[in-house]
């Protein structure tokens, strides 16, 4: 039996090689599989291993318990399982050898047997010196063990008998042995090849089948490390075609602390304060607003590691075009949306939003200056109302002797007298697009894209109201306005940028 420093020994053991039962054993040589098995269940339950002895039982108890187990075939696990006792079958294997000492059969261990033992028995076995289950007794293992070992050497298409081999021929006889040689080793490096691969999947999470060759040095020497416990490090860096160096190199890497720790989280946050809607390249005019340089590379290689994807785009399809309702006006902008001052030249449309609620309408003022949303109105409806709210509260915002250009597609909202009055009472040039001509009012369409991309595609909008969504959109323009950077703008927002040209307070 095992005492209670015995199995806390295999326990540590156990949980040191990440719960491998094989190389537990390998080590300490005790105990089976099963038996370490249920130490570690009851070791997981109650924190540690009980230090009682098991029940007692009476002498008439072991003596029947002893009986069955010499009429029934001598099987420890078979007789406990039919009376139900004892606990163990190591409990009833010592009950054998005190009352009956030196009866029972005893078999070793397949595993604790050397490979010249594996391969004598083998071929005692095939040259048929003696029956198969006369060779098992002498080496004291089962018929479908020495069967086993036998397939291991020689391949299960080999006989299991052969001629008689006789004494004088030796030279037959080595040249077995060194073909059962040559057969091992390549079962140990396929078995080496096997567990490399099943490392690349379960450490690295590489797809089945993939080339050791292709590893990274850093993948290799986690795979190296992994493998270590229970296989020689020559034969696995022979496998991985890595020097022991470069190994080692790699392990003390391992061991430095992050360099990029600080930086890691500070990327966490900011990509979690955009609500997922920064890239590697805003993340990086971020951080340099902070003072921290750092390349892009390295922040994409970072946001990579980090599992941080920013938003993507979708197709949208609306069309607010009912025909030509009136003249349309000529395109003055011709694509180029540069403007040398605010209120210079403004662009605008009206874009839909589909949520189980029901639709919701957009329509802004983009200012092509820094890109600022001067003003905008959300409706159910694109009707005419929406698109004149937005444009009464557009020249509110509008200074004495500032006249914009206000470039739009060729919408009926555009076209209709209401807009057209409201255009001439403000001062405000008229402009339009060539017809389903998106390119022509791009920069609209394109804050549109962003818009979407960053807060309204992805996301599981089931149980939001209508207002409830006008109040995450007008939330969304407010933040893009006053902290969402622009490459274009140096690292500020729109506010930010005309703060630091005083167009702003």
């Amino acid at each position: 039996m095992y005492s209670y420093e015995d199995k806390m020994r295999a326990i540590e053991l156990y949980l040191r090689y990440d719960r491998s039962a094989a190389v537990t054993i390998n080590e300490l040589g005790y105990p089976n599989r099963h038996t370490l098995r249920l130490w570690y269940m009851e070791f997981a339950e109650n924190g540690d291993l009980s230090r009682g002895r098991h029940r007692r039982y009476d002498d008439l108890q072991k003596r029947a318990a002893v009986d069955r187990f010499f009429d029934h075939g001598q099987c420890l696990a078979r007789t406990v399982r039919q009376l139900g006792y004892p606990k163990s079958k190591e409990l009833l294997a010592s009950w054998v050898d005190k009352l009956e000492p030196g009866r029972r059969r005893r078999r070793a261990k397949a595993g604790s047997f050397a490979d010249d033992q594996k391969r004598e028995a083998v071929i005692a076995l095939t040259s048929r010196k003696a029956s198969a289950q006369e060779v098992a007794d002498a080496v004291g293992v089962t018929r479908a063990v020495l069967y086993k070992w036998k397939n291991q050497l020689l391949g299960e298409e080999a006989p299991c008998k052969m001629e008689a081999v006789p004494k004088d021929m030796t030279d037959d006889v080595d040249a077995l042995r060194s073909q059962a040689a040559e057969l091992q080793e390549q079962i140990k490096r396929l078995e080496l090849r096997k567990a490399i691969l099943e490392g690349a999947v379960e450490l690295l999470g590489k797809d089945q089948g993939v080339d050791p060759g292709m590893l990274t040095n850093r993948e290799k020497a986690l795979i190296a490390n992994s493998l270590r416990p229970a296989r020689k490090l020559n034969e696995i860096l022979s496998e991985l075609g890595m020097s022991r160096s470069s190994c080692q190199y790699q392990v003390e890497a391992m061991r430095r602390p992050d360099k990029h720790a600080g930086l890691r989280r500070r990327i966490s946050e900011i990509f979690a304060a955009s609500d997922g809607r920064y890239g590697y390249r805003r993340i990086r005019l971020d951080l340099r607003s902070e003072g921290v340089r750092v390349s892009e590379k390295v922040v994409a290689r970072l946001m990579r590691e980090l599992d941080l994807v920013a938003k993507r785009g979708k197709k949208r399809k609306y069309s607010s075009y009912k025909g030509e309702i009136s003249d349309a006006p000529e395109n003055l902008v011709k694509r180029n949306f540069h403007a040398d001052a605010p209120n210079t030249l403004w662009l605008t449309d009206i874009t839909e939003f589909r949520i189980p609620a029901g639709k919701v309408y957009l329509s802004p003022v983009v200012d092509c200056f820094d890109g600022m949303v001067v003003s905008w109105a959300m409706s159910t409806s694109p009707n005419a109302e929406l698109a004149n709210a937005m444009l009464d509260a557009a020249a509110a915002t509008l200074l004495e002797g500032e006249h914009p250009v206000g470039h739009t597609d060729r919408g009926c909202h555009y076209r209709w007298p209401g807009w057209i009055e409201r255009c001439e009472k403000y001062g405000i040039t008229r402009s339009m697009s060539k017809k389903g001509c998106s390119p022509d009012n791009s920069a609209c369409e394109g804050f549109f894209g962003r818009l979407k991309v960053e807060l309204f595609y992805g996301r599981c909008w089931s149980g939001w109201s209508v207002d409830d969504f006008m109040d995450a959109v007008d939330s969304y323009i407010h933040w893009y306005n006053e902290r969402r950077i622009k490459e274009s703008l140096g690292g500020m927002s729109p506010l930010q940028y005309r703060r630091s040209l005083n167009l702003a307070a």
